[in-house]
């Protein structure tokens, strides 16, 4: 049972490379865009608490090769205390970012009061990290690392947390739902080694073919497995088919609908121990009209409301 919801809001954009044209990405307006269009009465959360946006910066940091790496650090650690407070206070935290690399805030709050599993529901992987890219050749954006980080691989600086002995989450505690690239043969090549992980892994193409009731019941049969009894639900909303949600970071096909996502998301909420969820990636930059905003706010009313 879904405890008394708080919505958290993380505008942070620190995990995104630059647009085209050198453009700040978008991310970071996504809380108050949502909000806008009624997201705290369709979700029925009882508050909304804000963290402030961090500044974006273009150029590389010190001492590190991820973009951003010692803000997303500093903001990490600000995020983990409130979603930790609010754990502990019961309620069900529903954090809205703001790019992928909210999600490491996240689960440092979660994992402050114990072992805590992960279902990552994401079009990407989210897996690189320096084991499978040239650090040196470019810089490194949380966003499309999130997992891999999660998991303990690449940087110490955003693997190794106070107070938490390990990872944010192991390996076998994770669920990754909605790669859309794992049959394309530069797969491989990029997040390819995820495969030799024990992380549960459950590709788009099988979700379309399956539905989502069995890929529920799939998940909450693997989540039964042990004694794990906490789990946090990460959302990347591109996850969505392109045709459906074009304003993302990296948009692509296959991908779900917008009532496959919600029901997907019901589903594991009632029958998985879910103790809060992230939404990430929409940018209402590309989103003039706020027509995806107002499907996307639709959405989570029918997943959590």
């Amino acid at each position: 049972m879904v405890g008394s919801k708080i919505i958290i809001c993380a505008p942070s954009n620190l995990g995104l490379r630059p647009e085209e044209g050198g453009r700040e990405p978008g991310t970071w307006e996504a809380p108050l865009v949502l909000l806008s269009e009624g997201l705290q009465a369709v979700i029925q959360a009882t508050d909304v608490e804000w963290l402030p946006r961090p500044a974006y910066r273009f150029d590389p940091e010190e001492n590190t090769r991820i973009r951003n790496g010692h803000a997303i650090r500093s903001y990490s650690l600000d995020l983990a205390h409130l979603v930790q407070a609010r754990l502990s206070d019961g309620k069900f935290p529903v954090v809205i970012g703001g790019d992928c690399s909210i999600l490491l805030g996240c689960l440092a709050g979660a994992r402050a009061s114990g072992r805590v599993g992960l279902l990552h529901i994401d079009g990407h992987s989210d897996y690189f990290h320096p084991g499978n890219y040239d650090v040196q050749s470019r810089l490194g954006t949380v966003a499309g690392m999130d997992l891999a980080l999660a998991t303990g691989r690449g940087e110490k600086l955003l693997t190794e947390w106070p107070g938490i002995d390990g990872p944010l989450v192991q390996d076998e505690d994770v669920t990754q739902m909605g790669e859309r690239e794992a049959l394309s043969p530069d797969y491989a090549q990029h997040y390819g080694d995820i495969r030799n992980t024990t992380i549960n892994r459950i590709i788009v193409q099988e979700m379309l073919r399956e539905g989502m009731l069995a890929t529920a019941k799939r998940v909450a049969a693997w989540a039964s497995r042990g004694d794990l009894s906490r789990y946090w639900l990460h959302l990347d909303v591109d996850v969505l088919a392109e045709a459906v949600m074009p304003a993302v970071d990296s948009p692509g096909e296959p991908g779900l609908d917008f009532e496959q996502v919600a029901q997907l998301v019901s589903l594991l909420i009632r029958h998985i121990p879910v103790i809060g969820v992230d939404i990430t990636i929409y940018d209402p930059d590309k989103d003039p009209d706020r027509r995806y905003a107002k499907a996307i706010v639709a959405c989570l009313g029918n997943a959590l409301g």
